[in-house]
C-alpha cells in the first residue's frame, strides 16, 4: 500500500494479526511495516500512517543521511572504494587516466551498476530454485533508503550499491526480496522462510546497518 504525504510517497506493507492497536515499524533498510488488528479497515490503516507521516519521513531521511557520501571521499588513483566487501584503489576498479572528478564518479557508478547486475543475475538463479519462485522482472536502480524492494506485482528491484557488499550480504538481500514473493510482509512466516535458507541472516542485516554509510559514492 502507499499514500501521498507532503509531496512524498510513503510505501508500506500491512501485517494483520491478533493485537489491540496499530503500530508502525521501519527496519534498517527503510522498509515500512504497519501491524494492525485483524478487523482494521484499509481506511484506518492509511489514516494511522498519515497521522505519523512526519515522523516516518524523518526516520527515512535519517536512513538516507547515514548513507550520504563521506566528505573525505577521494576520486583519485589512491582513493579507496568498496567492492564485494573489500577496499580497492580507484584505479583497480576503473580506468582513471585523464578523467576529472565528475567523470570518475560517473564511470565508477557505471562500474557498480554493471557489477551489481552481473552478480544479482548469477546469484538470484540459485535462490529462485531453492524457494521455487520467479519474479516478473528484476531490475537494478539507485535508492537512498532501500537495498531492495518487491512490489505486489512481483517486480524486484535492487540497489546498485549492493555491489559494494560481501557476496553473502548480497545473497541475504536477494533471499529477503524473493521471500516477499511468498509473504508480502514481515510476519513470522516470512522470517522463518528467510531463516530456512540463511539461518544467520541477522548478521547480514547487522552488516548493512553498520557499514551502509560507507557503501556510497
Amino acid at each position: 500500500m502507499k499514500i501521498e504525504f507532503e509531496n512524498n510517497t510513503i510505501e508500506f506493507n500491512v501485517q494483520y494479526g491478533i493485537r489491540k492497536k496499530i503500530s508502525i515499524h521501519i527496519d534498517s533498510m527503510g522498509f515500512i511495516t504497519v501491524k494492525a488488528p485483524n478487523d482494521t479497515s484499509k481506511e484506518m490503516v492509511m489514516s494511522a500512517v498519515k497521522h505519523h507521516g512526519k515522523t516516518i519521513l524523518e526516520k527515512l531521511q535519517l536512513i538516507a543521511e547515514a548513507r550520504e557520501t563521506p566528505k573525505t571521499r577521494e576520486y583519485q588513483d589512491n582513493g579507496k572504494f568498496l567492492h564485494l566487501g573489500k577496499y580497492y584503489y580507484l584505479h583497480e576498479l576503473i580506468e582513471t587516466n585523464e578523467l576529472n572528478e565528475e567523470e570518475l564518479k560517473m564511470k565508477l557508478k557505471k562500474f557498480y551498476f554493471s557489477s551489481c547486475k552481473k552478480i544479482i543475475g548469477e546469484r538470484i538463479k540459485i535462490y529462485q530454485t531453492q524457494l521455487k519462485v520467479k519474479p516478473k522482472t528484476i531490475e537494478v536502480d539507485e535508492s537512498k533508503t532501500k537495498w531492495g524492494s518487491c512490489s505486489s506485482d512481483k517486480k524486484i528491484t535492487f540497489n546498485y550499491r549492493l555491489a559494494m557488499a560481501p557476496i553473502e550480504v548480497i545473497d541475504y538481500v536477494i533471499i529477503h526480496e524473493l521471500c516477499h514473493l511468498l509473504h508480502m510482509n514481515h510476519d513470522r512466516s516470512f522470517w522463518r522462510r528467510v531463516g530456512s535458507i540463511m539461518p544467520d541472516y541477522k548478521e547480514k542485516e547487522a552488516y548493512l546497518a553498520r557499514h551502509g554509510h560507507a557503501m556510497t559514492l
